[in-house]
């Protein structure tokens, strides 16, 4: 049958039953997020094993954090006056956490990208196959990945900073909220703005062979014209995480903490509440990091073939069947093809 570019649908890799899970074509949105989910299923010690390492080190840090930063009275008493003044600290801690969680993702998809993209090809995938193929950059990934939050931060703070600082100074209280009624709505959307136009950095540094600087213009070219897609993709994405990452993952250890520790007083009662948390956010985000992280791999595969043809090009020179270096195939991409003449709408 025509698959959704009018081609025919016939893919490079199948499983055993002749389906194709990840479909090498131009991808529908709903066959992203189904992709992401199937390469989870298909790999899963890989992608899980990777999650729950990263997970851990991320909510164990965030916990030991909380336990020592927000103060002995706000954990043994719940008041109005405690819970204000341990207000900032609490907020600090959830953004850091988000923040650290957002990096884990980045981190994630470029070590999930080339299986995704082996899988997508129908190149062969040893055992421990992900870290081969990104151990030779993994400091190129790192640095991305921070660069991408780093830029997105900064992008938030900058014009949310006259807000601040006119309430630091106690300056007039209408100009205080005039600065934070326009400076937060700004630097929300420059956040969101810059995020999307540098997420796909991540997974073209360890496919392409990229420097940092080199992945994010690769970012920005493969972007163009597709901002609002992938606004979308990661949105609807998003929605996914925070149902299965919260709703139906953390509400069991949540109910586990009101029934065994909701009446406790006492440090024993509070690290045990701390460490039933915990556990319940490994669990969750170990399971929902491998989903996001494959829709913005599968996301940049997806332009690859839209903007430059790269499913056509492969099809053409029949490399499909002479995978001898994977990496080459992804760094050595074609260049983008005139309008009708390969690339997809």
């Amino acid at each position: 049958m025509p698959g959704p570019d009018g081609r025919d649908g016939t893919d490079v890799d199948s499983d055993a039953s002749g389906v194709q899970e990840v479909p090498f074509r131009p991808m529908s949105v709903s066959e992203m997020l189904d992709g992401a989910i199937a390469g989870i299923r298909r790999r899963p010690r890989t992608s899980l094993g990777l999650a729950v390492g990263m997970t851990t080190v991320i909510q164990v840090a965030s916990s030991i954090a909380a336990y020592f930063f927000i103060g002995d009275e706000a954990r043994n008493e719940v008041t109005p006056d405690l819970l204000l003044e341990s207000l900032g600290a609490q907020l600090t801690l959830t953004v850091m956490g988000l923040v650290l969680s957002a990096y884990g993702i980045l981190v994630l998809a470029g070590l999930l990208a080339p299986i995704l993209g082996r899988e997508l090809v129908g190149a062969p995938i040893a055992p421990r196959q992900a870290w081969r193929d990104t151990r030779p950059h993994l400091g190129r990934l790192l640095a991305t990945a921070a660069a991408v939050i780093g830029v997105s931060l900064v992008a938030l703070v900058l014009p949310i900073f006259p807000f601040a600082l006119l309430i630091a100074v106690g300056a007039h209280p209408g100009l205080s909220v005039l600065a934070g009624l326009l400076g937060i709505p700004i630097g929300i959307g420059l956040m969101v703005w810059l995020y999307l136009l540098f997420v796909l950095a991540v997974p073209a540094v360890v496919l392409e062979r990229q420097t940092v600087s080199g992945a994010l213009r690769r970012a920005v070219a493969l972007s163009k014209g597709r901002w609002f897609r992938t606004f979308g993709t990661l949105l609807l994405a998003m929605l996914v995480t925070v149902f299965m990452g919260f709703f139906a993952l953390r509400i069991p250890f949540l109910f586990v903490q009101l029934a065994f520790f909701g009446d406790a007083e006492g440090s024993d009662a509070t690290m045990a509440a701390l460490a039933v948390d915990t556990l319940g956010r490994i669990v969750s985000w170990s399971v929902v990091l491998p989903f996001d992280a494959g829709v913005i791999a599968l996301l940049y595969m997806d332009r690859r073939m839209r903007r430059e043809g790269f499913d056509l090009e492969l099809r053409t020179e029949r490399r499909g069947d002479q995978l001898e270096d994977f990496v080459d195939l992804w760094r050595t991409g074609p260049a983008p093809a005139p309008p009708g003449t390969g690339a997809h709408p």
